[in-house]
């Protein structure tokens, strides 16, 4: 490690104040490249931390609640400004969070600087929700507004915590709320000190942050009768005990959970190397560790060959390595757990006779050896019915199929329990847009899919057991609310 690699502590942030969890437990995160080495310490949050956050958050909520949008959105713009303004500190955090991530450092930037901007983006939906739904009368003169609910429990997951802290943090502070953010057990320091950095720019209380172990206070936090909205990130098995727990206090629940993405190739796609580019990066991305990533590729008959080939020829100059080195272009997995599930899923393919070709080069055989490395890998024609097909692998592993036609196409691709993303690629713009609106998904992206075609203004969500309720967009704000409806005698408000 270099003199700027030291092992970096990160605290609770409650009430205002960075403070070390009850007793001064901590959890200990390491580089998934190199995982002999320590790179942090996180709080380890007790009950009665996550119970003090929740209580800071509740005395804070009538004061924000008091504010007006355009005051709410005034600290959202300098929460974006105060994240990337000293450029030093902000490299730190970057380098550190691929350190104990294992992303690129090009895609920890991304992640650090998309936060700041998110922030601006639902700044910018204070007049609208400012805005009364007026109904005048005969019989009654009506206004619709909403109200902020209270106190907001945020939880996101490890893949990309800060850009889907984003999707959902700055939306439930301009809606009136007050938060407590629950980070994951993995990855959280460098997102730890970046929430920190923001929540000073707010009053006392209307951030607050635990980190510690689900299982010790999750229930506790999701069960607090204080706590009267949820928005949990996550994979589906857990959004349902979420939804459980909710179920106790009646407390409404935004969940988005997994997704298994299928892309369908028509026969008259264009398939020059920039669109093999944005499908390349819509799968492989963070090593396809992103719920939105492209899971399932269904191709047209005849152009299977062709797709075959243009993603094998970018996937092979793809380097494998720890994620802070500068030739590196793809990562390791973040976790051993998660690794286990992908390799597991590949050697299932493999036995059962699909053609599973892996990519990349590796500089470093012993790194590779000792990380939780797993290289791009393409599985050819693999049977419906294998978990790579049927169950979100979360890595770097792409089964690609073949179809005889359109309508095959969207059956395949709705074949599935989840239904989160999709993709379309067609020169016809008719005809994507056709086929576009019998996909099951809460999002299809036409010509590209993932994080780089997602457009941030439209709400963001799934179908099925993708989920509940939507994130981002003005949508996203709405969730954080409950309407009030005020209703009086014809002609007396208006």
């Amino acid at each position: 490690m270099s003199d700027q690699d030291d092992v970096v502590e990160s605290r609770l942030f409650i009430n205002g104040k960075r403070v070390a969890a009850s007793g001064g437990r901590t959890m200990p995160l390491h580089n998934p490249a190199r995982p002999s080495e320590l790179v942090g310490q996180a709080a380890q949050a007790s009950v009665e931390d996550a119970h003090a956050a929740i209580a800071a958050a509740h005395a804070a909520f009538p004061a924000w609640k008091a504010l007006s949008y355009e005051e709410r959105a005034h600290y959202l713009r300098k929460v974006a400004a105060h994240l990337t303004a000293d450029a030093g500190e902000l490299a730190a955090r970057i380098r550190l969070f691929t350190r104990e991530h294992g992303k690129v450092l090009k895609e920890s930037g991304i992640e650090m600087n998309r936060l700041g901007g998110r922030f601006l983006q639902a700044a910018g939906y204070a007049g609208r929700l400012a805005a009364d739904e007026q109904l005048k009368g005969p019989p009654f003169d009506t206004v619709i507004t909403r109200q902020a609910r209270g106190v907001a429990l945020l939880i996101v997951p490890w893949n990309w915590p800060l850009s889907i802290l984003g999707a959902k943090l700055p939306q439930a502070l301009l809606a009136g709320n007050t938060v407590v953010i629950k980070l994951p057990e993995n990855s959280c320091v460098a997102p730890a000190l970046t929430i920190a950095r923001l929540a000073e720019m707010l009053p006392p209380g209307v951030v607050n942050l635990v980190t510690g172990d689900a299982t010790e206070i999750g229930d506790a936090m999701l069960t607090h009768p204080l706590v009267k909205a949820i928005n949990f990130t996550g994979s589906v098995r857990i959004g349902k005990h979420v939804m459980q727990m909710a179920s106790r206090n009646l407390t409404p629940v935004t969940l988005e959970l997994g997704g298994n993405d299928a892309g369908i190739v028509l026969e008259d796609a264009v398939l020059d190397d920039d669109a093999f580019m944005r499908m390349y990066l819509g799968t492989f991305m963070t090593s396809g560790q992103i719920c939105m990533a492209l899971k399932r590729l269904y191709v047209h008959k005849s152009r299977y060959d062709e797709v075959v080939d243009g993603l094998s020829r970018i996937v092979a100059r793809q380097v494998v390595g720890d994620g802070l080195l500068p030739e590196t272009t793809f990562g390791p997995v973040n976790n051993a757990r998660q690794l286990k599930v992908v390799t597991g899923m590949l050697e299932q393919a493999r036995a059962a006779g699909a053609d599973v070709r892996e990519f990349g080069a590796v500089p470093d055989e012993q790194l590779y050896r000792h990380g939780y490395f797993q290289k791009p890998a393409l599985v050819l024609d693999p049977d419906a019915a294998l978990d790579i097909v049927r169950k979100e692998q979360f890595g770097p592993a792409l089964p690609i199929m073949r179809i005889n036609d359109e309508a095959h196409g969207i059956r395949m691709a709705n074949d599935c329990d989840l239904g989160l993303c999709s993709s379309v690629w067609s020169a016809d713009r008719e005809r994507a847009l056709r086929v576009a609106r019998q996909l099951e998904a809460g999002t299809t992206y036409i010509n590209n899919h993932g994080p780089l075609g997602q457009d941030d203004r439209g709400p963001f969500g799934g179908f099925k057991e993708s989920g509940i309720g939507r994130n981002l967009g003005y949508e996203g704000v709405l969730g954080f609310q409950g309407y009030h409806t005020i209703s009086a005698p014809g002609g007396w408000l208006f």
